[in-house]
C-alpha cells in the first residue's frame, strides 16, 4: 500500500484526454556569433565616418585605391614635386581627397609597392623620408606590412616603420621598433573580394618561362620576327619571384640582350 501511495504522490496529475508535453531544452546563446555581429556593426560605423573607406586586416584585402590614416581623419598626401606629407584633418564622413589617393600594388607576401595620383612610385629616399619620383618598382619602392593584434605598422626598405615627422608634417622612415606614432590604418575603397589578385600578369603566371616571355614582348623589337631569350638557367628568376625582386631580375637579364632597345 505504502508502495502503491508512493507512485501515486510522486506522479503528475493528469485530466482525462490531455497530451503529454514534452520538455525542450532551451539552446543556449553562441557567444561568438553575437561578438561577430558587433564586429560587423562597428566596421560599419567606421566606414562611414571615412566616407565609405574601410581598413584593411590583411594584405590580400588591398586593391585599387587606398589612402593611409594617421591619426584620426587625417591622410598621406602626395605632391606635384614627388613630397610626401600629411593632409589637414577631414570632418566625419569624408572620403580622402584626390591627392590622398593612392595605389596599392601586391608584389609579394605582406608586401605593395605604391603609386600616386601622379603616377610615380613612392620609395624611401637615403635621408628616410618619403619621396613619390621613381618610374618603377624596386627595392626601395617595396614597403612591408606588419598586421599584429589588429594594428598596422609599415616597414621600408631601410628597415625603419613609417611616421609622421611632427615639425616638418612629412612622412619618413627612422623608427627601427613600431610604437604608437607608427600605427596607420591603410584604407581601400573598392568592395571586399578575397580572390581578386591585383598582381602583374607576369607574376600570377605558374610558367616560370612563359612569365619571361610575356615581360619580354613588352619591350622587345623584333627586327628579324624573332623572339629572344636570355640564355642560362632561370632558377634565378623562380627564386626572384618568391622574394618580391621579380622586376629587378627580369630586367637584369633582359639587359643582356642586343635586341631589347631598352636596355643598354
Amino acid at each position: 500500500m505504502s508502495g502503491e501511495y508512493a507512485v501515486a504522490k510522486g506522479s503528475k496529475l493528469r485530466l482525462k484526454g490531455e497530451k503529454e508535453r514534452t520538455h525542450k531544452k532551451k539552446k543556449k546563446k553562441d557567444p561568438t556569433a553575437a561578438s561577430s555581429s558587433q564586429e560587423v556593426e562597428k566596421d560599419k560605423e567606421d566606414t562611414a565616418k571615412h566616407g565609405g573607406w574601410w581598413a584593411a586586416a590583411k594584405t590580400e584585402e588591398i586593391s585599387g585605391p587606398i589612402a593611409f590614416e594617421f591619426g584620426n581623419q587625417t591622410y598621406v598626401k602626395a605632391k606635384d614635386d614627388g613630397m610626401i606629407s600629411i593632409g589637414l584633418p577631414h570632418d566625419e564622413n569624408d572620403p580622402p581627397e584626390p591627392e590622398e589617393i593612392f595605389t596599392g600594388i601586391v608584389i609579394g607576401e605582406n608586401k605593395i609597392a605604391i603609386k600616386s595620383g601622379y603616377g610615380k612610385y613612392v620609395k624611401v629616399d637615403p635621408s628616410g623620408e618619403l619621396v613619390g619620383r621613381s618610374e618603377a618598382i624596386g627595392p626601395p619602392e617595396q614597403f612591408e606590412l606588419i598586421f599584429q593584434d589588429e594594428r598596422l605598422a609599415i616597414l621600408g626598405f631601410n628597415g625603419c616603420f613609417l611616421s609622421v615627422d611632427p615639425d616638418t608634417d612629412s612622412v619618413v622612415a627612422v623608427h627601427k621598433k613600431a610604437t604608437a606614432v607608427n600605427f596607420v590604418k591603410l584604407r581601400c575603397q573598392v568592395e571586399r573580394n578575397l580572390t581578386n589578385d591585383t598582381r602583374p600578369t607576369e607574376e600570377r603566371n605558374e610558367d616560370i618561362r612563359q612569365v619571361e616571355i610575356n615581360y619580354v614582348k613588352k619591350f622587345q623589337k623584333f627586327q628579324d620576327k624573332r623572339m629572344r631569350l636570355a640564355e642560362g638557367d632561370r632558377e634565378e628568376v623562380k627564386k626572384a619571384k618568391l622574394e618580391g625582386t621579380l622586376h629587378e631580375a627580369l630586367l637584369d637579364r633582359r639587359s643582356k640582350m642586343k635586341a631589347d632597345r631598352y636596355c643598354k
